[in-house]
């Protein structure tokens, strides 16, 4: 009930201005759990305001943030510009709290303690491997219970393998049936792993030392918490450089890392330590308004009872977690641990006083530092204000985090008899998740988003389309058939790009010149008509990305096997769909305001190639056709050799090393050597393929032959292109193989048909214990057991007599022709 009497309606949808033009679309609403309406809290209907909680910048970024902030994008973007909202969108970084305090603490003692221990010659002194020890010994027993007290670097690994035989032993995959009977693997399985992973690495490096950097390279994550818990009290609660040095260059990196995936930068920043005076008056605000207490230890609690009997509601995003324990300790942090003062369990921290060694700020109740949750409230009122249109993050952070924000920024903003909505829309993306477990630093579990990015698996491109062929709300299971999906997606885009860019190249009649649409032509524009008006359902459905990934396949699909198509449908199909993947931010070079332009980055060959690959194909195709036409005109060959190889750039760097100059001159050269031997055309076509398969293939480059007489179209591989090569030599190898495995059969039975054929009929059925009697043939008359041979049973032995007999006679002669 709220103070003056009245229900509070769980969610108050917004109410649009008459004169508001608000695009109709609904988006998936956490607070609501349904599709709800969206209407902007500005007047006019076109300002959007987003907060977005950023990153805790204490390490790399993971895959399981590229989902976050790159599904977080897609729809920034869909709103932006394909909506034609303008988006204000805030985002913070956490660059103080309990993980942030631990890591820069203990990356500052571990330092400390190098420096201390080095040595010129970089050997390991005893003192650092007496002090190592003990902080394999503190790290076994915190983590690894069951190991005995005795284990030593020496032991470790049989008694690990003794006491953790059930827990470290292959599991399977999580799924209904293994979860059910507890055979799946678990988050403590995976944390058991990282802890006897760490010690071992650790015991390893006190059995042998090797140098400082080899043995701190190993030894390092026992030492960090044992430093720690040593030293840690004894750090200066003002030196916060401790902490900015660390986030400052994780901050840095994290945006590094948005930028290679193509997030678009936020509008805004907001920082925690840039926002501690805002933080501190939020917090006093909610103890004036009755909803916070202080303790005598300096802390400050978010009083939920007296929320509740204000009359509002406390936990709305996931009412079913409001008790659990586990999740609400994970909300006070690492550092929270132990007894408190505060009056009730579900309480939690608006303002923490900050414990020995960890930095603090003033504030009206003591140095103390911000709870988790305060940051966001905080600074999300004072940058946008009392109404927020959209919040976003991570699924995992709708309780506590989410749901703490709402319930303090209530707190804040109500009045007596006036409650406020402080966020209309929650957005919460799905996580990314291996094995059925979320992705996780602690968990050990995860890859950096620059790691994946600097191999050939995964780029930019291909891990958005991942995202956009998933409901951003769902968690992502990262599988083969999902990586097949998306390298077929993205090939097919490919595919479609190239040759509508080709067409647009080549095009006989600009788009500014009519022509009247043929029967093929008018299909293919309807079909894109009904695609438009299905993308624009999708989009306005909560931002389908999926439904819209599917149509656009679709809709290539029924271009690529349309027949006799002009070249102007094809040009304006092209350019429609690069227009929704520039809007889906498929293209880092993508300009919306040019309506002209047909495809993605990344379709072209590499600049330096161009002087000497187009020449290298010009002439491959015109070798083709000539060596084609019947006689074979080599003296025509020969000479257009000559002209391009005398045409080609002289490299700027060396010669020998410009591939792309060597290819050239060596097939230029390879064909005037065939030409001068009045080669024939299969010699003249095998070294065309030659330069396809291998000399460009091995270069980056594929040369896609198609129906005289158009030219081979010159295009950089693509996976499509690498799997199909892959299958097609995999299905060659098999088959060869195949073919090795029946001759060898053949081979066999040809054997053991000429071993048969060396006996003679006389003798071929009494070599045989299952006959006792034989006639002058040789064929059999009477059984091992006395009966005479029946006659249909003898007629049986006389066709074996009679085809083994004519089988001898030929061996025979055989023999004698021998």
């Amino acid at each position: 009930m709220a103070s003056d009497g009245r229900k509070q309606p769980p969610w108050v949808p917004p109410r649009a201005q008459p004169n508001a033009q608000i695009p109709q679309l609904k988006i998936y609403n956490s607070l609501t759990r349904t599709k709800d309406d969206f209407v902007p809290v500005d007047p006019t209907g076109k300002v959007v305001t987003w907060y977005a909680c950023g990153p805790t910048v204490y390490e790399d970024a993971h895959l399981g943030h590229a989902k976050n902030y790159v599904s977080t994008d897609i729809i920034r973007r869909i709103m932006k510009d394909y909506f034609g909202f303008s988006v204000k969108f805030v985002m913070n970084t956490t660059d103080i709290d309990d993980k942030i305090i631990l890591k820069g603490r203990q990356q500052y003692l571990l330092a400390r303690f190098k420096q201390q221990h080095a040595a010129e010659d970089n050997s390991v002194s005893d003192s650092v491997l007496a002090e190592t020890k003990a902080a394999f010994q503190h790290y076994i027993g915190k983590n690894l219970p069951s190991l005995p007290s005795d284990t030593s670097p020496e032991n470790f690994s049989e008694e690990a393998d003794k006491a953790y035989e059930e827990n470290v032993k292959p599991r399977p995959l999580a799924d209904a049936t293994t979860a059910q009977q507890g055979q799946a693997l678990t988050v403590a399985d995976l944390l058991l792993r990282a802890h006897i992973g760490t010690a071992k690495s650790a015991a390893e490096a006190l059995q042998a030392p090797g140098t400082l950097p080899e043995f701190f390279a190993k030894a390092t994550d026992v030492l960090l918490p044992y430093l720690d818990v040593l030293h840690g009290a004894e750090m200066d609660s003002n030196n916060y450089e401790i902490y900015l040095e660390l986030t400052q260059k994780f901050e840095r990196r994290f945006f590094e890392d948005m930028d290679a995936l193509n997030v678009l930068a936020p509008d805004k920043l907001t920082r925690v330590t840039e926002h501690l005076p805002q933080i501190v008056h939020f917090v006093e605000k909610i103890v004036t308004n009755g909803f916070g207490y202080a303790t005598p230890d300096g802390s400050v609690y978010f009083d939920i009872d007296s929320f509740e009997k204000a009359g509002h509601s406390y936990s709305r995003l996931e009412p079913w977690n409001k008790n659990d324990r586990s999740l609400q300790a994970d909300g006070e942090g690492s550092l929270s641990k132990g007894k408190s003062m505060k009056r009730s369990e579900s309480h939690f921290a608006l303002w923490k006083a900050s414990k020995p060694g960890e930095p603090a700020w003033p504030s009206p109740w003591g140095h103390g530092r911000p709870g988790w949750h305060i940051e966001c409230s905080a600074m999300a009122s004072e940058v946008i204000g009392k109404s927020i249109d959209i919040h976003s993050g991570g699924v995992d952070l709708r309780f506590p985090h989410h749901d703490n924000e709402l319930a303090q920024s209530e707190a804040y903003w109500s009045t007596p008899g006036c409650q406020v909505q402080w966020t209309n829309y929650f957005i919460h993306m799905g996580q990314l998740r291996i094995r059925g477990l979320k992705m996780s630093k602690s968990l050990k579990n995860y890859t950096t988003i620059r790691s994946v990015l600097s191999q050939s698996e995964w780029t930019a491109r291909s891990l958005r389309i991942c995202f956009l062929l998933m409901p951003r709300q769902d968690g992502i299971e990262v599988t083969d058939e999902l990586m097949k999906a998306v390298v077929g997606w993205e090939g097919k885009l490919n595919n479609f790009f190239l040759k509508s860019l080709d067409i647009w190249k080549h095009s006989s009649h600009p788009m500014t010149t009519r022509q009247e649409p043929s029967a093929a032509d008018q299909q293919l524009l309807n079909a894109l008509e009904k695609a438009k008006v299905d993308v624009d359902a999708a989009l306005r459905d909560s931002s389908n990305t999926s439904a819209v990934m599917r149509i656009l396949s679709d809709l290539v699909t029924e271009s690529n096997s349309a027949e006799a198509l002009s070249d102007q449908t094809i040009i304006l199909l092209a350019r429609w769909v690069t227009r929704i993947t520039t809007i889906f931010g498929l293209d880092p070079e993508g300009d919306l305001n040019n309506p002209d332009r047909i495809g993605w980055s990344g379709l072209d060959i590499p600049a330096p190639a161009k002087p000497y690959v187009y020449p290298a194909s010009h002439l491959r195709d015109k070798v083709r056709t000539l060596a084609c036409a019947g006689s074979v005109d080599h003296a025509a060959i020969a000479k257009l050799a000559v002209e391009i190889s005398t045409a080609a750039p002289t490299p700027v760097i060396e010669s020998s090393k410009e591939p792309y100059h060597q290819v050239l001159h060596r097939f230029c050269s390879d064909i005037t050597a065939l030409t001068a031997q009045q080669a024939p055309a299969k010699d003249l076509l095998a070294l065309c393929d030659q330069l396809r398969d291998v000399h460009l293939w091995n270069l980056g480059i594929y040369l896609e032959d198609r129906n005289s007489p158009q030219p081979a179209l010159v295009r950089p591989l693509d996976k499509l292109l690498v799997e199909a090569r892959a299958e097609q030599e995999s299905a060659g190898a098999a088959k060869a193989k195949a073919k090795l495995e029946q001759e060898a059969r053949e081979a066999e039975a040809e054997k053991e048909m000429c071993e048969r054929a060396r006996v003679d009929p006389l003798l071929m059925f009494k070599a045989s214990a299952e006959y006792s009697e034989w006639d002058e043939d040789g064929i059999p008359t009477v059984d091992a057991a006395g009966n005479v041979v029946s006659k249909n049973r003898r007629k049986k032995l006389v066709k074996e007599w009679e085809k083994q007999k004519k089988r001898h006679e030929e061996w025979l002669a055989m023999q004698q022709a021998a």
